[in-house]
């Protein structure tokens, strides 16, 4: 076998593993889970964040998932919370102490003191009968049968297994509040996903000229007010009303059709009945359609009146597609 065939053959077998050691996760999902979604709904605190070494990590993601999804989070590393972090728990707050052992020095020294203060209590652990999660007021149980690492030492599957119920905690959550698209948009402004949430019609399409002709327009002028704007398409209006469309392929198909061209105008040549969106729907709207509708320009209007063009250039660039 070669290098290269054996190193596709040990990636393969590393995903498949993890793969198999992690379906059955969703049925170790019980009461438990459920008693503590319910505890941060009635909750008016936080969800604090504890963990160690890659459990660290992964709680560290967990929380960033939280606060994008309505939850809010902070992470307190393990260690640190015994040298005075502990200071960032309110009395409203509730924890979750992440391990696959449930049992390292500095979660066993932690422990007391997280019980001494009274919050409520959640152990997401591999071993469901480590003094963690018999200490906890919950467990939530991401024990897996062995890690992909060949000596079953690196943690692998077990901390997919920790951000998949991490995960799994953040949509519960979501779906038992109802919390929407416009609302996460709010946490989370930044970047393509960004755009998709709060990026508007109206917004680009104010960015763009606005090319237009009338119904009487004759067909040459059409040709320069479309040369002009370099959208390849103008709207046809009246009284501030779109009644069509004109593209490129209106005047390649009216050249076609049409040898005496004195009296063409541009009622003849468009494609009445555009696809016209209102300018508060969100760009991601658009490129849906004009994927589905293999088209490149749509026709934006508020309350009917024509506002502008978005274009498929302007998705691109503004990374929606």
């Amino acid at each position: 076998m070669s290098d290269t065939s054996r190193i596709l053959s040990i990636a393969k077998e590393a995903i498949v593993d993890q793969w198999r050691s992690l379906e059955p996760l969703a049925q170790q999902i019980d009461e438990d889970f459920a008693k503590a979604i319910n505890t941060l709904l009635q909750s008016q605190g936080r969800l604090v964040v504890t963990g160690i070494g890659k459990s660290a990590i992964v709680g560290q993601k967990i929380v960033a998932t939280l606060n994008s999804t309505g939850q809010p989070a902070l992470f307190m590393h393990a260690a640190d919370a015994i040298h005075g972090d502990l200071g960032m728990v309110q009395p409203s707050d509730c924890l979750l102490a992440i391990s696959k052992s449930g049992n390292t020095p500095e979660i066993q020294a932690l422990l007391p003191l997280l019980k001494l203060r009274g919050n409520p209590l959640f152990a997401l652990v591999g071993n469901t009968d480590s003094p963690l999660a018999k200490g906890a007021d919950c467990v939530l149980n991401a024990t897996i049968d062995k890690e992909a690492c060949p000596h079953n030492l690196a943690p692998t599957t077990s901390t997919s297994a920790q951000m998949m119920m991490g995960d799994a905690l953040a949509i519960a959550l979501l779906r038992m509040r109802g919390f929407s698209a416009q609302e996460f948009s709010q946490h989370h402004p930044g970047g393509q996903l960004g755009k998709r949430l709060y990026l508007t019609c109206g917004d680009i399409a104010k960015r763009n000229t606005q090319p237009q002709v009338g119904p009487q327009t004759e067909w040459k002028q059409v040709v320069l007010e479309m040369t002009q704007h370099r959208l390849g398409m103008t709207a046809v209006v009246d009284q501030n009303r779109v009644t069509g469309i004109i593209t490129d392929g209106d005047l390649r198909r009216m050249l076609e059709k049409h040898t005496q061209l004195d009296s063409i105008h541009a009622a003849d040549i468009a494609s009445p009945h555009p696809t016209c969106l209102e300018a508060h729907q969100l760009a991601f709207e658009a490129a849906a359609i004009m994927q589905e509708k293999k088209i490149t320009q749509l026709i934006i209007i508020e309350q009917g009146v024509y506002c502008g063009v978005v274009h498929l250039h302007d998705l691109y660039l503004e990374g929606i597609l």
